[in-house]
């Protein structure tokens, strides 16, 4: 499941519930698991909703949708690659007249943070932000 924007988020929300609702109604028993990918769909939508206001939303406990991301980030979680330690950026203010400052500051989801500070506004941000995200 691709979520681009809260509203999105939101619209999926509203949709799961429903996917949770008619799955209750129809149900073989009371304490019938959940099926995973009702789970699979809550766990993605914690990405970008709190997770309190996911459970709440489609009637979970918040402690079991905790779980649930737990065991699905243990499941799919791969080793993550070393950082490198410094990326060198050539200078191009032989090549265009300055521009401007420029400030710049990223965060990942996994909490790596990146802040670029430059008096000269030319840098190629495309590919250092590309780079950055991409690691």
């Amino acid at each position: 499941m691709k979520i681009d924007t809260p509203l999105h988020a939101d619209h999926q929300l509203d949709q799961l519930s429903g996917q949770f609702e008619h799955w209750r109604q129809n149900r073989s028993h009371s304490h019938e698991r959940i099926p995973d990918p009702l789970w699979d769909q809550a766990v993605a939508l914690t990405s970008t909703l709190s997770t309190s206001r996911v459970a709440k939303h489609l009637r979970l406990g918040v402690s079991d949708l905790k779980k649930q991301i737990a065991n699905r980030q243990g499941q799919t979680a791969a080793p993550m690659p070393t950082a490198p330690g410094f990326v060198e950026v050539p200078s191009l203010r032989a090549q265009h007249p300055s521009l401007g400052s420029l400030e710049v500051e990223l965060q990942r989801p996994d909490g790596a943070r990146l802040r670029i500070h430059s008096p000269d506004a030319s840098l190629p941000l495309a590919a250092i932000v590309r780079s950055f995200l991409e690691a």
